[in-house]
């Protein structure tokens, strides 16, 4: 029975994806969950697992190939043994698969009666290097099969078929034979060509840019294009957070098993903030304004592949420690491409810390369809005056840029002041002030 491999709803707002690998070859036995294809979009790397024990019969799209979620990009067999509609199963290791395969013909089924199967090479079958394209592989293929009653094509001729034509996708097609019918293998005409590679040089290396960064530099545009972004900026004294922190650091340890940082501060002023200035955390749909009456904050963490956007959920219902937690985990599991597709989804407002990577000042983009997002930086001791005298205290510039078509300026600098009056005043975090 074959069962279809399609592209699973991958998230809120993700229409399509980015066939990134195969980790499953055609004829490759799976199990159940076995991961058969990575998925890329432009939030996470995802891999689609087999639903069903058996082995891939096809590959229906390239690597490389832009898919739409629903889409079929392959098909899966079930059980372990050859039957009509596939080249049968390679070896799991045990060797059974193989030694059936070499001990007799491949078998197809003919309404009730099962019958050996001739293996009939023709012309068609091994004069891949003559053919033009896959599609005409196919089309000699299958009129020859069909001329010949032929069965289907080995493991062997399979191989050079792909070797000789270039063709990275393998699908079957049904053909009469007498007494019924038959599966021939052949090169997918749907499988798109991949670019030929640009060179590289002496003087520069030419490195293709994977599916996810395109999607990357794609929404990003695609936000500075349908948004009025606009940023506006202040300055934060960090003394009494800094103070603070160092004060009560190793008893929240103890407590909570994790370091007390900056970034729950923020999280918590930003919640406050919001409450008070609610447009900042609405979005715009369509024709209408939606006010978020929740508190889905947005982290931004770096991955190996990219920026990636995890969400804490009801943010203004953890403490700190529930903060800083949730924020550690984020982190590791973002380098180890861990996070899940809900995770980084149906954020209403997102922080962005470059201050880690020694930032000075930025302009966040916005994280669509979010109508603000809060960047931080790093600190820096500076000189300032305070009541009429210069000291030195560690200062940190605040950037929030935010969707002008919504929030209007006013909105937006009252927004950031509030966030800075409470970073300077930290106590009033405790009260929900």
């Amino acid at each position: 029975m074959a069962i279809e491999l399609k592209v699973p709803v991958l998230g809120e707002s993700i229409t399509e994806a980015t066939i990134a690998k195969w980790l499953k070859g055609v004829g490759d036995v799976v199990r159940v969950d076995d991961p058969v294809v990575e998925l890329e979009t432009d939030k996470v790397t995802v891999t689609l697992p087999a639903p069903a024990a058996g082995w891939l019969s096809a590959q229906l799209a390239a690597v490389g190939a832009t898919v739409k979620v629903g889409a079929v990009i392959g098909e899966l067999r079930e059980g372990g043994v050859a039957v009509q509609g596939g080249a049968g199963p390679k070896s799991n290791g045990n060797g059974g698969a193989q030694q059936r395969m070499a001990s007799q013909p491949p078998v197809v089924t003919t309404g009730t009666v099962v019958t050996p199967a001739p293996v009939v090479t023709t012309p068609a079958m091994v004069a891949a290097p003559a053919v033009a394209s896959s599609a005409a592989a196919g089309a000699q293929v299958v009129a020859g099969a069909a001329a010949a009653t032929t069965a289907r094509l080995t493991p062997a001729q399979r191989q050079a078929l792909r070797e000789a034509d270039g063709a990275s996708v393998v699908t079957s097609v049904v053909v009469p034979v007498a007494g019924g019918q038959a599966v021939v293998s052949v090169p997918s005409a749907a499988a798109p060509a991949a670019p030929a590679p640009m060179a590289s040089g002496e003087r520069d290396q030419v490195v293709a840019m994977t599916p996810l960064r395109r999607r990357i530099a794609e929404r990003l545009v695609e936000a500075q294009k349908t948004a009025a972004i606009l940023t506006t900026f202040n300055e934060v004294d960090m003394s009494l957070v800094m103070e603070l922190r160092a004060k009560h650091q190793d008893d929240f340890v103890k407590k909570h098993g994790i370091k007390l940082g900056f970034m729950s501060f923020f999280v918590k002023a930003c919640i406050e903030a919001l409450k008070e200035w609610p447009t900042v955390n609405a979005e715009i749909r369509g024709t209408d304004v939606v006010y978020k009456k929740h508190y889905d904050v947005g982290i931004a963490v770096g991955s190996g592949k990219g920026l990636v956007v995890p969400v804490l959920r009801d943010a203004d219902r953890l403490g700190f420690g529930e903060l800083e937690k949730a924020i550690a985990d984020f982190g590791l599991r973002a380098r180890e491409n861990k996070l899940t597709l809900p995770e980084l989804s149906g954020g209403t407002f997102t922080i962005s810390n470059g201050g880690i990577y020694g930032s000075m000042l930025s302009t966040p983009l916005l994280n669509m369809p979010q109508s603000g997002i809060l960047g931080m930086h790093n600190i820096v001791k500076r000189a300032v005056v305070v009541n009429d005298q210069i000291v030195i205290r560690p200062m940190m510039f605040l950037a929030l840029s935010y969707d002008h078509r919504l929030v209007d300026g006013r909105e937006a600098v009252s927004f950031l002041v509030g966030v800075k009056n409470r970073i300077e005043q930290p106590e009033r975090l405790m009260f929900g002030l």
